[in-house]
C-alpha cells in the first residue's frame, strides 16, 4: 500500500529536525524567558500593594479568614489527589512514540512543569483573592463614614469607589502576570533546552497545564455552584433573608467557592490557554517558517507581557469614568492597540520580507509569493481585534445597563419560568454572533496562507498568540469579579459596612459580573483558535506518521475523506462529548446542591436560634460537604475528556479523530458561549431587581430573578467555562496518540488485536466513570427523600 511522497510531504517528516535554534534566536529566546521573570517580578510588587490596604474591622477579618482557610482546605485536598493522576499520565506518556528517548523523557517531565505550573497559578490567583476581598470591603466601609467625618460630609464617594476598584483589579493583575510570566518561561526554557525538539516536548507541557486546568475548572466549579444554588434557595427563597446573610450556614462555602471556582480555576484555564496556543504555533511555527518559528511564536506573547503590565497599571478610575467597567475598558483597549503596534514593530524589525529568505523551509513555503512579515502583522491583529469585539458583544448581552439584561428583568414580574426562557433565549441567540466572530477570524486568518495550507494553519495559530497579547488584562478583569462578588458578601456577613459603602460594593459586583462574563467570551475564543491551530498540527503529525509507515499522499486524502461513514460518526460523536461533559457537569453541581440544601434546611430546623441570632450556624459542615462531591465529581467528565479521543482514533482511525475533533469544536463554541452569557444575563438580572427595579428584594419579581439566576449558576461557572479546557485536552490526547494509533493500523506493526484491546479498555473506563456518577444520589441526612418543611413547602409553592 505504500504510496510515493510529495516534496512537501517528504519534508514534513524531517522538518521538525531541520530548524536550528540559531546563535540570534538562541539570544532573543534569553531575552523573551528573562521578561517572563520580569512579569512574576511586576506581580511580586503589585502583591504588596494590595497587602499595605487596610483590612477593616475585627468582623470582617474573622469571616476573611474563614474563608481563607476554606479555601485553602480545598484546594490542598484537590491538589493532592490531581498530584496522583498526574503521576500516572507522567508514566503513560512514556509509552507514547517519540523520536528518541530524550524526547521521550523531556515530554514526561515538562508534563509535570506544565501540571505544576497551571496549579501554581490557580494557587497564587485564590491565595491573594481571600486576602484582597476584605480589603476591597475595607476600602468601601470610608463612603460610610463615623464621627465627625459623617456630620461634615467630607467623604468622597467618586474616591472610595475608585480605591476599592484598584486594589480588586490589581489583585487580578498579579494573577495576570503570573498566567503570562509562567507560560512564556515555561516555553522558552523548552525551547533552549530542546532547540528544533521543543514543539514535542512542549505537547506534554501543553496537556499538563490543560489537563489540572480541565480538573481544576471541574471541581471548583461545582464546589462554588453547590454552595450558591443551595445558599439561594434556602436563604434567598425559603427563608427570606439576604443573600450573604450571616445565618445562612452556606455563606461561607460560597464566598470560598467565589475563590477555587473563579480564581483558582480561570486563571489554571487561561494559563493552559496560554501554553497550548503557544505548542501549536511552535508546531506550525517550525514547519513553516523553519528557524524564524522557534522564536517569533514567543516574541508576539513576550510583547503582550509589556502591554499586560501597561494595561494594569493604566486601570486607575477617573472622575469622568461612569462605573469601574469604564477604567477596565481603557486598560484592555489601551493594551491591545500598543501590542498590536508593538508586533507590527517586531514583525518588521525580525521577520524577512520574502518567504524565501526564510532559512530551513520546505520548498514549497520558499517559492511562495506573499510577504512573511505581513502575514504575521495581520494574523496577530486579527487575534487582538477578536479579542476587543468579543468583549464588547459579551457585554452587551450581559451588562446592566444594555436592553438583553433589562429584558430579562422586565418578566421576572411574570414569574421564574420566563426569566428562564428569556435567559436561555439570549444565549441561545448570542452564541451564534459570538461563533460567527470566531468562525470568521479563523477563516480571515485562514486566508493569508494563500493557498498553502500549513502556512494558512500557522497564520491561525499567530492570531491564538495575538489574543495572548490580552491575557494578562483578561485574567486581572476575570479575577476582579470574585474578589468583588466576596467583599461585598463580606460585607454584608459582617454587617459593618452600610449605605452608600454597600452600595460602592454592589457596583462593583454588578461590574465584576459582567468582567467574568466577558472573560468566559475570551476564553472560548482561545479555546477554538487554539483547538484549531491544533488540530492543524495534528495534521502535520499525522502526515509524518504516515510517512514513517510506508503510506503517502493517497492515504492521507482518504482518512480525512468527508464522505467516509467514520468521519460522519466521528464528527457526531465530538459533538456528544460536548452535550455528554456538559450534562454531567451540570448534574454533579444539582446533586451536590441539594445536599447542601437539605444541610441548610436541617441547622435552621434543628438550631431556631439561628434566626434571632442566638445561635450560630455550622460553616464548616456545608464547606465539607462541598468539598467531598467537589473532589469524588470531578473525575468522571476528566475521564471522559482523555478517553473518548483514545476510542474513537482506536477504534474508527486517525480520520475520525480528526472529524471527532472538529465536531467537539463547533459544538464546544457554540454550548460554552450560550452556558456563558445565559448564566451571566441572569445573574445580572438579579441584581438589576435588587437595586429596586420591578419591585425589588423580597418581591416576587426578585424570587424568580433568584430562580433563574440558580440555574444560570452552573451554567456559566461550572459546565461552560469548562468546555474550554476540555476542548484542548482532547486536542493534545489525539496529537499525542496519533502516530500509535497510525503504528497500529498501518505496516509492520499493524495490530488490530491491539487496537481492540486499548478501545475496550478506554469504553470499560468511561462506561464505568458515567454508571457511577449516575448512581449517586443527593446526601440527605436524616430528612428522607421526601420530607419538607411546611415553610419550605410554602416558600417552594410560591416561587
Amino acid at each position: 500500500m505504500a504510496g510515493h511522497l510529495t516534496p512537501l510531504q517528504t519534508h514534513q517528516h524531517q522538518q521538525l529536525a531541520d530548524a536550528v535554534l540559531t546563535a540570534g534566536n538562541r539570544g532573543l529566546v534569553i531575552v523573551i524567558a528573562l521578561v517572563a521573570l520580569a512579569a512574576l517580578g511586576v506581580a511580586v510588587v503589585l502583591v504588596k500593594q494590595v497587602l499595605a490596604a487596610g483590612e477593616g474591622t475585627e468582623s470582617m477579618k474573622k469571616i476573611a479568614a474563614a474563608v481563607q482557610e476554606g479555601a485553602n482546605a480545598y484546594l490542598a485536598r484537590q491538589l493532592r489527589t490531581l498530584g496522583v493522576f498526574a503521576v500516572v499520565v507522567f508514566f503513560l506518556l512514556m509509552l507514547l512514540p517519540a523520536d528518541d528517548m530524550a524526547q521521550r523523557i523531556g515530554r514526561s517531565l515538562f508534563f509535570l512543569v506544565g501540571a505544576g505550573f497551571s496549579a501554581a497559578t490557580g494557587y497564587i490567583g485564590m491565595w491573594l483573592a481571600v486576602r484582597s476581598n476584605v480589603r476591597v470591603a475595607a476600602a468601601a466601609r470610608e463612603a460610610t463614614p463615623e464621627g465627625e467625618d459623617a456630620r461634615s460630609g467630607s467623604v468622597d464617594l467618586t474616591a472610595v469607589a475608585h480605591k476599592a476598584t484598584k486594589i480588586a483589579f490589581r489583585t487580578g493583575g498579579v494573577v495576570g502576570m503570573f498566567t503570562v510570566g509562567l507560560g512564556l518561561l515555561g516555553a522558552a526554557v523548552v525551547v533552549l533546552v530542546y532547540a528544533a525538539d521543543a514543539p514535542k516536548v512542549l505537547e506534554g507541557f501543553g496537556l499538563g497545564a490543560a489537563l489540572i486546568a480541565m480538573f481544576m475548572r471541574v471541581g471548583g466549579g461545582i464546589f462554588t455552584k453547590a454552595a450558591d444554588v443551595g445558599a439561594d434557595l434556602v436563604g434567598k427563597v425559603e427563608q427570606g433573608i439576604p443573600e450573604d446573610d450571616p445565618r445562612n450556614a452556606a455563606t461561607i462555602a460560597d464566598n470560598v467557592g467565589d475563590n477555587v471556582g473563579d480564581c483558582a480555576g480561570m486563571a489554571a484555564d487561561l494559563f493552559e490557554s496560554y501554553a497550548v496556543t503557544l505548542v501549536a504555533a511552535l508546531i506550525l511555527g517550525t514547519a513553516v517558517f523553519g528557524d524564524a518559528g522557534l522564536a517569533f511564536p514567543l516574541l508576539v506573547p513576550a510583547i503582550g507581557v509589556i502591554t499586560a503590565v501597561i494595561g494594569v497599571f493604566t486601570v486607575a478610575p477617573r472622575r469622568s469614568d461612569r462605573s469601574g467597567m469604564t477604567a477596565i475598558n481603557r486598560g484592555f483597549f489601551i493594551s491591545a492597540v500598543i501590542s498590536l503596534v508593538l508586533v507590527a514593530v517586531a514583525a518588521v524589525l525580525y521577520l524577512p520580507s520574502s518567504y524565501a529568505d526564510l532559512d530551513n523551509v520546505p520548498a514549497a513555503i520558499q517559492g511562495h509569493e506573499g510577504n512573511p512579515q505581513v502575514l504575521a502583522i495581520v494574523a496577530v491583529a486579527i487575534g487582538i481585534v477578536l479579542a476587543a469585539v468579543i468583549q464588547q458583544l459579551t457585554g452587551y448581552f450581559t451588562e446592566t445597563s444594555r436592553k438583553p439584561v433589562r429584558d430579562i428583568g422586565r418578566t421576572s414580574l411574570t414569574g421564574p419560568a420566563t426569566v428562564v426562557l428569556s435567559g436561555i433565549s439570549l444565549g441561545l441567540e448570542s452564541a451564534v454572533y459570538t461563533a460567527l466572530l470566531i468562525g470568521l477570524s479563523v477563516y480571515g486568518a485562514f486566508l493569508l496562507g494563500g493557498g498553502t495550507l500549513l502556512l494558512a494553519l500557522f497564520a491561525v495559530a499567530l492570531a491564538g498568540t495575538g489574543l495572548l497579547t490580552t491575557v494578562g488584562v483578561i485574567v486581572a478583569m476575570d479575577t476582579f469579579g470574585p474578589v468583588s462578588d466576596n467583599a461585598q458578601g463580606i460585607a454584608e456577613m459582617s454587617g459593618d459596612v452600610e449605605g452608600a459603602g454597600a452600595q460602592v460594593l454592589t457596583d462593583l459586583d454588578a461590574v465584576g459580573n459582567t468582567t467574568k462574563a466577558i472573560t468566559k467570551g475570551i476564553a472560548i475564543a482561545t479555546a477554538v483558535l487554539a483547538a484549531a491551530a491544533l488540530f492543524g498540527s495534528y495534521r502535520t503529525e499525522l502526515s509524518s506518521a504516515l510517512a514513517e509507515a510506508g503510506e503517502g499522499a493517497g492515504e492521507m486524502l482518504t482518512v480525512l475523506d468527508i464522505a467516509q461513514p467514520s468521519t460522519l460518526v466521528g464528527l457526531m460523536l465530538g459533538a456528544s462529548v460536548v452535550f455528554l461533559f456538559s450534562g454531567l457537569a451540570i448534574s454533579a453541581v444539582s446533586r451536590s446542591a441539594g445536599s447542601v440544601v437539605y444541610e441548610v434546611r436541617r441547622q435552621f430546623r434543628e438550631k431556631p436560634g439561628i434566626m434571632d441570632y442566638t445561635e450560630k450556624p455550622e460553616y464548616g459542615r456545608v464547606v465539607d460537604i462541598c468539598t467531598k462531591d467537589a473532589l469524588r465529581e470531578l473525575t468522571t467528565p476528566g475521564l471522559l475528556a482523555v478517553f473518548a479521543p483514545i476510542v474513537v482514533g482506536f477504534t474508527l482511525g486517525v480520520g475520525a479523530l480528526a472529524a471527532f475533533l472538529a465536531g467537539a469544536i463547533g459544538a464546544g463554541t457554540l454550548m460554552a458561549v450560550f452556558l456563558a452569557n445565559s448564566g451571566g444575563a441572569w445573574d445580572n438580572a438579579k441584581k438589576l431587581v435588587e437595586d429596586g427595579h420591578h419591585g425589588g428584594k423580597g418581591s416576587e419579581a426578585h424570587e424568580a430573578t433568584v430562580i433563574g439566576d440558580t440555574v444560570g449558576d452552573p451554567f456559566k461557572d461550572t459546565a461552560g467555562p469548562a468546555i474550554n479546557p476540555l476542548l484542548k485536552v482532547m486536542n493534545l490526547v489525539a496529537l499525542l496518540i496519533g502516530p500509535a494509533v497510525v503504528q497500529f493500523s498501518y505496516g509492520e506493526d499493524k495490530s488490530v488485536g491491539m487496537r481492540v484491546v486499548i478501545a475496550l479498555i478506554s469504553v470499560l473506563v468511561i462506561v464505568g466513570a458515567v454508571y457511577v456518577s449516575k448512581r449517586r444520589g443527593i446526601a440527605m441526612g436524616e430528612e428522607g427523600n421526601n420530607e419538607r418543611t411546611a415553610k419550605s413547602q410554602d416558600a417552594v409553592a410560591t416561587s
